[in-house]
């Protein structure tokens, strides 16, 4: 059968069938919960409104923040025609035909503001794309990404549009979007105090994903408010936003190593619980833990390298969830561990030394010389064997001839290194001594 009514004649849907958030979608950008960084009076946003030059732009936040908001409220505050589109779901031929009616639209009067959601999807040719568009004035980018744009945009597109961070909405945000969603169903929620916090929490800075959750709430027919505990049976806790390969995934390892390196037991296992969580690799974990050992510890505590190495031998035996135990003891271990990165920067001064001093040979005293042409050339002559010197150290020299001594490792005043920085100052001493003895 025919449809009844077309779009011009459909009637109005009923308010109450209308997502809550589209119900309580901003209609000024002054009714934007959050973003505050941005949108304030002195704020970016502000900025430019006030001074009537609203450029391109790239929003760059997770989801759930308001970008696709904060786009359609800037195209009525500058008096431009709205278009958006995604790039999931946009092929070249699409771009062509926006850009396209964008241009009779410019030729009538009217400018275009083009919001592409997920722009950090499209291919660098796609990119390019836009870049003849934005220059002379036939649309007004505007691109929400959650992705970091340095990394997903290409640099031409970057040079011309400015970059705005949109934050995870905060508890008080939170809780402001709440009270205007019981203001707008004319009732309060069923939830204690305590229950209404983890109702939060559940969203995890996400308002769209607070709305999803309140929907769900005030359809239970409840008489007496739920707790904490009732409210988890009921709903299930919103998954963190974790990619294994975006953004997410290396601020998150970045925030265990420093942890660690800071020294904080606490932080470094609640930051290893939280990539775990997220679906992370155990045995990426155990990698970058032991190059913790290695590049943050080093030689002041010998031992966690054997500890690291240990824990993750005993995940590849025992498997999730009990191999993992083993992972966050060496995560406390490491943080609680002396530090110092006196290995790792010798490594890379003998790495740098090395490159500068190209082919040097080894003075002739330390070579070998298994023929006796070699032995006519000078090797070995005056080697002296380390074991027949009285306190089993000879002080020769060891570098090339024409490189100077330098000094490459230099331990600290802290845990094991306390021990080596001795043995480093007694061999320099006697070095320099028997360097004296010979000059006499």
């Amino acid at each position: 059968m025919a449809d009844l009514f077309d779009k011009g004649d459909a009637p109005a849907e009923p308010e109450r069938n209308r997502p809550l958030a589209d119900r309580l979608r901003p209609q000024s950008l002054g009714e934007v919960i959050g973003q505050e960084q941005v949108l304030g009076p002195d704020a970016p946003l502000g900025a430019m409104l006030a001074a009537g030059s609203l450029g391109s732009l790239i929003l760059w936040g997770p989801p759930g923040v308001g970008k696709t908001t904060i786009a359609r409220l800037l195209a009525d505050a500058s008096d431009l025609h709205f278009v958006q589109i995604s790039a999931i779901f946009t092929g070249v031929a699409d771009l062509k035909k926006v850009f396209e009616a964008a241009k009779i639209r410019r030729g009538n009067g009217q400018g275009t503001l083009l919001f592409v959601d997920e722009i950090h999807r499209f291919n660098k040719a796609q990119q390019d794309g836009f870049l003849p568009y934005m220059e002379d004035g036939t649309i007004m980018l505007i691109g929400a990404t959650t992705e970091n744009p340095s990394f997903e945009l290409n640099a031409a597109l970057l040079s011309r549009a400015q970059v705005l961070v949109l934050e995870r909405l905060s508890p008080a945000d939170l809780e402001r979007l709440t009270q205007r969603a019981e203001k707008e169903l004319g009732r309060p929620l069923p939830l204690t105090g305590a229950a209404r916090d983890t109702l939060h929490e559940m969203a995890d800075g996400d308002g769209r994903a607070l709305l999803n959750l309140i929907e769900q709430v005030t359809a239970w027919k409840i008489d007496t408010p739920l707790d904490p505990t009732a409210l988890g049976a009921r709903l299930m806790r919103r998954a963190s936003k974790y990619d294994k390969s975006g953004d997410e995934h290396y601020n998150l390892i970045s925030a265990l190593h420093k942890s660690v390196r800071g020294s904080d037991p606490d932080a470094a296992l609640y930051w290893f619980a939280r990539m775990l969580t997220g679906g992370e690799d155990p045995r990426y974990l155990a990698r970058r833990i032991l190059r913790m050992a290695i590049e943050d510890i080093g030689l002041a505590d010998p031992q966690a390298q054997t500890v690291c190495q240990h824990a993750w031998e005993t995940y590849e035996r025992l498997g999730s969830p009990e191999g993992e135990l083993a992972l966050g003891q060496a995560v406390a271990y490491l943080a609680l561990a002396p530090k110092s990165n006196a290995g790792y920067v010798a490594y890379k001064a003998a790495m740098q030394l090395a490159k500068k001093t190209g082919s040097a040979p080894p003075p002739k005293h330390i070579l070998n010389a298994p023929t006796s042409m070699m032995k006519d050339q000078g090797y070995g002559a005056g080697y002296a064997y380390d074991h027949d010197a009285e306190d089993a150290f000879s002080g020769q020299n060891y570098f090339p001839d024409d490189v100077k001594r330098p000094v490459l490792y230099a331990p600290v005043e802290r845990g094991f290194e306390r021990e080596l920085k001795k043995r480093v100052d007694w061999f320099a001493k006697k070095r320099a001594e028997r360097q004296r003895q010979d000059k006499e």
